[in-house]
């Protein structure tokens, strides 16, 4: 049988990092991993109509940063910053550190992995045809200036009787090259005739030199002052 490895997994400390980044030894490694997934987890609970791709958390010292990567940031900041601070203040208790938020606009959301995923995700919950779908969110991202798109659709597409698994690329996706920028995402979509996942690969290019920031970089650049400041 082949072993798939995940992009993202394969490519740590090559061109990318953690989403995680903090040092801990012993009982605090375990209760810092529990609140990182707690507050993922009602992060993209609370805000699922926020298009949010990923949540980076930061603890220098008592301090936990959390960066949050958005396609629709007004949504989380709210008026005047009224929910930003409502949010601070709910994830504040989930940690015994001082909580910093960072909101990161994507400002091309057409090539991000896990809003693509999501995209076609929500798509087929509303009864869209799958292919459709697909190739519809494969040429937005080849339009906006990826390289290469693969998407992978499975489960009972269409209503079928037989799960079956249907994938479409379109550009060069090397899944295998370590220096390729590699976007890999999966999504669920809870159908009426049960779960279709979705996976997502977007390659964006190389990245040149031994670089475990070089993606989040590149990604702060393709924004282009799409900071938000700490608060």
């Amino acid at each position: 049988m082949g072993h798939k490895s995940n992009p993202i997994g394969l490519r740590l400390q090559i061109n990318r990092t953690w989403d995680s980044r903090w040092y801990a030894e012993g009982r605090n490694y375990q209760q810092l991993l529990k609140e990182d997934l707690a507050m993922r987890k009602f992060i993209m609970g609370h805000l699922p109509q926020a298009a949010i791709s990923k949540v980076v958390i930061e603890r220098p010292a008592k301090l936990c940063r959390v960066s949050i990567y958005a396609a629709r940031p007004g949504v989380i900041i709210g008026k005047k910053g009224a929910d930003i601070e409502k949010l601070r203040s709910l994830l504040a208790k989930m940690t015994p550190s001082d909580v910093k938020l960072n909101i990161v606009e994507i400002r091309k959301p057409e090539i991000d992995a896990k809003l693509v995923a999501q995209g076609i995700a929500d798509q087929l919950i509303r009864r869209i045809a799958f292919r459709r779908a697909m190739k519809r969110a494969m040429q937005s991202a080849m339009r906006l200036g990826a390289e290469g798109i693969k998407i992978t659709c499975s489960g009972r597409l269409g209503g079928a009787e037989i799960a079956r698994i249907e994938s479409y690329r379109e550009g060069r996706v090397p899944a295998h090259t370590l220096r390729a920028n590699i976007d890999y995402a999966d999504a669920e979509a809870l159908t009426a005739y049960g779960i279709i996942g979705i996976k997502c690969w977007i390659f964006k290019g190389e990245i040149l030199g031994h670089d475990p920031m070089a993606q989040d970089r590149l990604m702060m650049e393709a924004q282009t002052s799409g900071v938000r400041p700490a608060r």
